[in-house]
C-alpha cells in the first residue's frame, strides 16, 4: 500500500530563489537535496551548473562549470565548496585522453582547467557533469534508485518504471570514461531526462535549476512508489528468524560486545564505536536471508568505501542469550575476518596496489541487538553506520523485486585500493594527539572538569561528562557540543558513591563510544570545621565522595580497560591538601590523602596491563569551581581572617610564584597524563599549586 507520507516534497521557495545567481541557485538546490537522506547519503552524490561568468583576464564572458568539489557534502556545502572550471578547457581535455587504461591521468589535468584561481579541488566526477549538455545536473544516491541499480535485471527494471524518460548505463567505475559515456548517451537520447547507472546511482538534468531539483525528486518518488506497490506483501529479507531483545537488553549486550571488539580492532590506532538499533537495522539482522545478503557486500561505491567489502556477523543468538560464549569466541571471529580480508587483498591486488590496509571489519551485525560500527573517530563510525543502513534499504528493495547483486570482488577492490583514493588518504591531516581516545570525566560540570574536557576535545578525544548536577551538566554538555559537535560529547548523571550508577555510566560510555581509555576522577566536595565540630556525617560524606567515589570509578575503569586490552590512563584530581595539612579541614585533607595513596596502589596493579595512574594536585582553584561556592568559601575565608573578595588574593600571595591557579592549568596537567607525552609515567604526582613547599613530594 502506498502512502503519501513516504514521498519527497519540494522544498523550493521561489521567494528565496528570486534574484539568486545561477551558482547561488546551485548551492540552494544542493542543500535542499542533501537535507534528506532518502535523496543521498552524507558526502554522497554531487551537483553542478554551467553558466556565463566574467573572465578575470579578458573581461569577456566564459562558460564556467560549477561542481561540488572533492570531499564535500551537498547538504552542508557552502559556495567555497564548489570547484569552478572553464568549459572550453574541459572540452579541450578530450584531445589529451589516451583511452580507458590511462583515464586516471586525466585527474591531473583538471587543475589546468580552473577558473578564477579557485583553490577547491575538482573531484573525479567532474567530467560526468561537464559533458552532460545541460545547464544543471544532479547526481544522487537514493536508496530507491540504487535498489534498482543493484538488481540483477536493473536495465529491465529501469525501463519498466521510467520508460524512455530515464536511460540506463552498465557498471563503470567513476572517472573520465564514464563522463564520455554520459555525453554519448545524452547525444543519442536528446529527450531523456536522466540515467540510472548500474550499481551506482542516478543522474538527472535540466536547463533550469528548480526544474532539475524537482525532476530529481519526481524520479525518486516514482521509484519509491514502485517498491511500495511491489513489496507490500513480501516479507523483508525472507522474513524474521530472530526476535529483537528489549531496548535495554540490546544496549546491555552492546555494552559487553563493544569494548571487546574495540580491543581487537584497535591495533593500528584507537577506534571509536557507534551503536544503531533502529527498526530498519533490526529487520535486517533478524532476517533469514541476512547472512547471505551481508556476504554479498554493498553495491554503490560510496557505500562500499565507507563499510568495507562486507560486514562481520556476530554469532549471537538472542533466544539463547549466549553472550558469554560469543565473547569467548569473538577473538577467533575477528581473526577469521582478517584472514578473509587479507585473502581478498591477495586475490585482487595489482603490482602497483597500495599496501594492505586495516583488515578489520567496519560493520558488525548482531541478531536481536542491532549494528555496531568502528572507525577512526565517532563521526566516521556514525556515518559508516548510516551508509550501511542505506545498503540495507537497497538490499531490501532489490531482493524483494529481483535478485540483489553486490559489486564484483575485483571491481570493489579496484575502488577500495584505487591509487587516486590512496592519494586522497595520504593528503589527510595527521591525527590529533588524543584521536580515537574516549575520556570519562567525573565532576564534569565543574570548572576543572569542564576545562579538562575541553582540553581533551581540542586534541581529538571523545568525552563523557559525568556529574550529579543535572542542570549544570546539561549546560556544560550543550556548550561543549556547540564548540566541538554532537558526535564527541556525551553526558551521564552519576553519583560517584552509587555503585550501580557508576557501572551504568561506564556501560553508557561503552555503547556510545565503544569503551573508555582515560578516566579523570575529579568529582569532589570540600568542608571546613575544627575537628571537635566535625560530625561523623561530615567525615563520612568526605570519605564517601573523595575516597570511596574515587575507588568505585577507578574499579569500573579497570574492568573496562582490561576487557579492551589497550592500556589506559587514570588521572586523579586530588589536592595540595593531600600532602600538606590545613587547619580546620581534617576530613577533607584525610580523604584527599586517601586518593593519593589509592592512586599509588592502582599504579602497581595496573602496570602489567598498561594502565597508568597519576595524580594532579591543585591548590586554591577558585574560578569556576563548585566547591568554592557557598559554605566552603565562607569557611576558608573565616579560617584565614579575610573576606570572599580577598581570599583569592591571599592564596596567590602565599604561593611561591605569586600566581593564581586556574582550571585551565589543571587541565593541562591532566592532558599531559592522558597523552603519550607521559607514556612512561605512572604513580606520579604533579603539583599545580603555584609553589607550596609543604606539598613538595620529596
Amino acid at each position: 500500500m502506498t502512502t503519501a507520507s513516504t514521498r519527497l516534497v519540494s522544498l523550493w521557495d521561489d521567494a528565496k530563489a528570486e534574484g539568486m545567481s545561477e551558482p547561488e541557485k546551485l548551492l540552494y538546490r544542493s542543500n535542499l537535496l542533501g537535507s534528506d537522506k532518502r535523496v543521498t547519503n552524507y558526502g554522497g552524490g554531487n551537483t553542478s551548473c554551467k553558466c556565463q561568468e566574467v573572465d578575470p583576464l579578458t573581461g569577456g564572458e566564459a562558460e564556467v562549470l560549477w561542481v561540488k568539489g572533492s570531499g564535500g557534502d551537498v547538504g552542508t556545502i557552502k559556495m567555497d565548496g564548489f570547484a569552478t572550471l572553464y568549459m572550453d578547457k574541459m572540452r579541450a581535455l578530450k584531445g589529451k585522453y589516451r583511452g580507458v587504461e590511462f583515464e586516471d591521468e586525466m585527474v591531473g589535468y583538471l587543475p589546468h582547467c580552473t577558473f578564477n584561481l579557485n583553490p577547491r579541488a575538482a573531484s573525479i566526477d567532474t567530467p560526468l557533469h561537464a559533458y552532460v549538455p545541460k545547464a544543471h545536473v544532479d547526481h544522487m544516491h537514493p536508496d530507491a534508485i540504487i535498489a534498482i541499480a543493484a538488481s540483477k535485471n536493473s536495465k529491465e527494471l529501469t525501463a519498466e518504471i521510467f520508460g524512455d524518460e530515464i536511460g540506463w548505463l552498465p557498471w563503470k567505475k567513476p572517472g573520465y570514461e564514464l563522463g564520455l559515456w554520459l555525453e554519448d548517451f545524452c547525444l543519442k537520447n536528446p529527450d531523456a531526462k536522466g540515467v540510472v547507472l548500474e550499481s551506482h546511482g542516478l543522474f538527472t538534468w535540466d536547463d533550469d535549476a528548480k526544474a532539475c531539483y524537482e525532476l530529481t525528486l519526481e524520479i525518486i518518488n516514482k521509484a519509491i512508489a514502485y517498491f511500495e506497490e511491489k513489496t507490500a506483501d513480501v516479507p523483508a529479507f525472507g522474513g524474521p528468524v530472530h526476535e529483537s531483545l528489549a531496548p535495554a537488553a540490546r544496549r546491555e549486550i552492546a555494552a559487553k560486545l563493544m569494548p571487546a571488539i574495540r580491543g581487537f580492532v584497535s591495533g593500528k590506532q584507537h577506534m571509536v564505536g557507534n551503536f544503531e538499533d533502529s527498526e530498519t537495522v533490526l529487520d535486517f539482522v533478524n532476517a533469514r536471508d541476512m547472512p547471505a545478503l551481508a556476504a554479498l557486500g554493498t553495491s554503490c561505491p560510496d557505500h562500499f568505501l565507507r563499510t568495507k567489502i562486507r560486514p562481520l556477523v556476530i554469532d549471537f543468538d538472542p533466544a539463547k542469550n549466549n553472550i558469554d560464549a560469543v565473547l569467548e569466541g569473538l577473538e577467533a571471529q575477528v581473526a577469521a575476518y582478517r584472514e578473509d580480508y587479507a585473502a581478498y587483498y591477495d586475490r585482487c591486488k595489482h603490482d602497483d596496489s597500495p599496501a594492505l590496509r586495516d583488515p578489520n571489519a567496519v560493520v558488525y551485525l548482531v541478531p536481536g541487538v542491532g549494528m555496531i560500527t568502528f572507525a577512526k573517530d565517532k563521526a566516521t563510525a556514525r556515518i559508516s553506520g548510516e551508509f550501511y543502513v542505506n545498503a540495507i534499504n537497497v538490499m531490501r528493495g532489490a531482493s524483494s523485486v529481483s535478485e540483489y547483486v553486490g559489486l564484483p570482488e575485483q571491481e570493489a577492490f579496484d575502488i577500495e585500493y584505487w591509487l587516486l583514493e590512496e592519494a586522497k588518504l595520504q593528503r589527510m591531516p595527521k591525527p590529533k594527539s588524543l584521536a580515537g581516545r574516549v575520556a570519562m570525566v567525573t565532576g564534569g560540570a565543574g570548572g576543572i572538569g569542564t576545562a579538562t574536557a575541553e582540553r581533551y576535545l581540542a586534541e581529538g578525544a571523545c568525552v563523557v561528562l559525568a556529574d550529579i548536577s543535572e542542570d549544570s551538566l546539561t549546560a556544560t554538555r550543550d556548550a561543549l557540543t556547540a564548540s566541538y559537535g554532537r558526535d564527541v560529547v556525551r553526558s551521564v548523571i552519576m553519583d560517584v558513591t552509587d555503585e550501580a550508577a557508576v557501572a551504568r555510566a561506564y556501560a553508557d560510555a561503552a555503547v556510545e563510544f565503544g569503551g573508555v581509555d582515560i578516566l579523570v576522577s575529579n568529582a569532589g566536595i570540600a568542608s571546613s570545621a575544627p575537628v571537635e565540630e566535625t560530625t561523623l556525617a561530615l567525615w563520612n560524606k568526605n570519605m564517601e565522595i573523595l575516597s570511596t567515589g574515587y575507588f568505585l570509578v577507578s574499579r569500573e575503569a579497570f574492568k573496562l580497560m582490561r576487557v579492551q586490552g589497550m592500556g589506559g590512563s587514570i588521572v586523579f584530581v586530588a589536592s595540595k591538601n593531600g600532602l600538606a595539612a590545613s587547619p580546620n579541614a581534617s576530613a577533607y585533607c584525610t580523604a584527599k590523602a586517601s586518593e593519593i595513596h589509592l592512586a599509588r596502589c592502582l599504579a602497581l596493579e595496573g602496570a602489567e596491563a598498561g594502565i597508568r595512574v597519576n595524580v594532579v594536585n591543585p591548590d586554591a582553584v577558585l574560578r569556576g569551581s563548585k566547591i568554592w561556592e557557598g559554605e566552603w568559601l565562607d569557611q576558608r575565608a573565616s579560617t584565614y581572617g579575610t573576606d570572599k573578595a580577598g581570599l583569592e588574593e591571599m592564596y596567590r600571595n602565599r604561593s611561591m610564584l605569586k600566581r593564581s591557579v586556574l582550571p585551565e592549568d589543571i587541565a593541562e596537567a591532566a592532558y599531559f597524563f592522558a597523552s603519550e607525552k607521559s607514556a612512561k609515567s605512572t604513580g606520579n604526582i604533579i603539583n599545580v599549586d603555584a609553589g607550596n613547599v609543604q606539598a613538595f613530594t620529596r
